[in-house]
Parts: C-alpha cells; structure tokens; sequence
C-alpha cells in the first residue's frame, strides 16, 4: 500500500513545486530523501538499562528497530570511554518515511503543549531539516504510565533539496506548520 503522502507528492506537490520553481523536469523537483531519529542517552553511561528503554521507545515511535550508536571519544569528565554506547538512532526511507511525517505533522505535534509551529531557521544551508523534541510522549505510541523519565530526540528531515528556500516550500507542501 502506498503511503497516502507519497500519492500526494506525485500527483499535487511536484506541478506545484515546479510551477514555482520553474523547473524544466519533474526530476528536478526535490524529495524527501530520509527522516533520521537520534536519541541520545547520556545516563547510558553510569545506568544501561536506561539505554534499553530508549531503545524500546524509539523502536515504538518508529516501527523500526534502532541501531545502537557508541561513543567516538573517551571523555573523562564525562566518565565516557571510547566505544560506549550512548544513544540509538534510526533511518527511514520510503512508506515508512512517509508515515512517520504524516504521523509527526498531523498528530504529534499538535500534542505538544503551547505549540505555535516549528521554527523557519532549523534548515542547514542544504535543504535539510532538524526538529528537535523534548519529550517522546506526544507520540501516540508512547503509554504515559510506563515511561519513568521523558527523553528528548532530534528529527533530522534529508531533502535533495539545493537551497533553504526550496526546502522550505517542499515541507510546507507536506503540511509542516512552520511559524509565520
């Protein structure tokens, strides 16, 4: 079954995009190319099952089992030692991608508290996107009674997008509720 986003995209954001853009090709349209979970767990260090839990948590959020990430330094004050895991990430691609932002942009996000949209500024020159979340529990998935401590994780959205401006537009099409 293809996603319901990924219909969209082909049939009203490309003409759209390149109305706009002027472009001479579809192909020259720019996509979505994969959403990357993180979470790090800097109390992985001193309690591992903490790292087990975030592991759970995201494996939830995604549908998707995370892969462990490891330390690349030792840092002593830090009492971290080189090779250490210390956070989970995850890449999507394809329907689950495409579910995944349905999901972030129609159901989470209005969850968070005083939401007034996402910042306009989170793009890195490239045409790629970060938002950061404080705490999991907007996601449906999530059951409130058996989280012991909220986690934070970055979404990190990568777009074959040249510029901000193009980005920008293209995540607007997907519903993203920038701020004005």
């Amino acid at each position: 079954m293809a996603s319901i986003l990924a219909q969209q995209y082909k049939e009203k954001f490309v003409p759209a995009m390149e109305e706009k853009f002027n472009y001479k090709s579809s192909m020259q349209v720019p996509k979505i190319e994969k959403i990357v979970l993180n979470m790090g767990v800097g109390d992985a260090v001193s309690n591992a099952k903490n790292l087990d839990e975030a592991v759970a948590e995201l494996q939830l959020i995604s549908g998707q089992k995370p892969l462990i990430t490891k330390a690349k330094k030792s840092i002593a004050n830090f009492r971290l030692r080189e090779g250490m895991a210390i956070g989970a990430k995850v890449t999507l691609r394809n329907d689950r991608m495409y579910d995944f932002l349905y999901k972030l942009v129609n159901v989470s996000l209005p969850r968070v508290r005083d939401f007034r949209g996402v910042s306009s500024r989170s793009f890195d020159g490239r045409g790629n996107y970060t938002l950061g979340i404080k705490e999991q529990l907007i996601f449906p998935e999530i059951d409130f009674d058996k989280v012991n401590r909220t986690r934070g994780l970055d979404i990190v959205i990568v777009t074959t997008a040249n510029t901000d401006e193009e980005a920008h537009e293209l995540l607007s099409q997907f519903g993203m509720p920038f701020t004005k």
